[in-house]
């Protein structure tokens, strides 16, 4: 939703500004996506869209529920969340936090999806490749799915590289019909 990203990114710059300039990226980054995942709880969404509590009891409840994994400085900018009623943000901008993050990192988290397991060797040689190919260090998840028939498909933020056989066959298919 672009009205939820637009209202969350400057709390998610500012936290990630803070973060920077204390050395303490890794930490927020934890302590927002705990925060996050509570406030996507459905318990929560209602909690956080009830009138009937104010925003500093809200606040009370979330630090109750996250318990040790906030700081005082994660206390304090829930705390300005909910003075500005923006605490349903939290999920929207521990994303962009994350992105902020791994963009400061050089850091990409890569997908790749194959019809086969691959080798260490294979993943290893991947890995590289992708990050000569985009400049940034690869976190790479792979997952087997046997419906390619065979090759793999890569997911890389917003880019996605179709190798599989399957999406060959429809690219032909497509190349025929035209």
């Amino acid at each position: 939703m672009a009205e939820l990203s637009t209202l969350a990114r400057p709390y998610a710059k500012a936290a990630f500004e803070y973060a920077d300039q204390a050395g303490q990226l890794q930490g927020w980054s934890d302590s927002l996506a705990i925060a996050g995942a509570v406030a996507e709880q459905p318990n929560v969404v209602k909690l956080l869209a009830s009138p009937t509590y104010t925003a500093k009891q809200q606040a009370a409840v979330l630090v109750e529920i996250c318990g040790d994994a906030l700081s005082a400085a994660g206390q304090n900018f829930l705390a300005v969340l909910s003075e500005h009623r923006r605490l349903q943000l939290l999920p929207e901008i521990s994303r962009q936090f994350e992105i902020l993050k791994a963009n400061r990192e050089k850091a990409i988290d890569v997908e790749v999806i194959s019809a086969q397991l691959l080798t260490d060797d294979q993943q290893q040689q991947l890995s590289d490749a992708l990050s000569a190919k985009l400049e940034r260090k690869v976190n790479m998840q792979v997952r087997l799915d046997k419906s390619l028939l065979g090759g793999a498909v890569i997911r890389a933020g917003d880019t996605v590289i179709d190798g599989s056989i399957r999406g060959r066959l429809a690219k032909l298919a497509e190349s025929l019909h035209s």
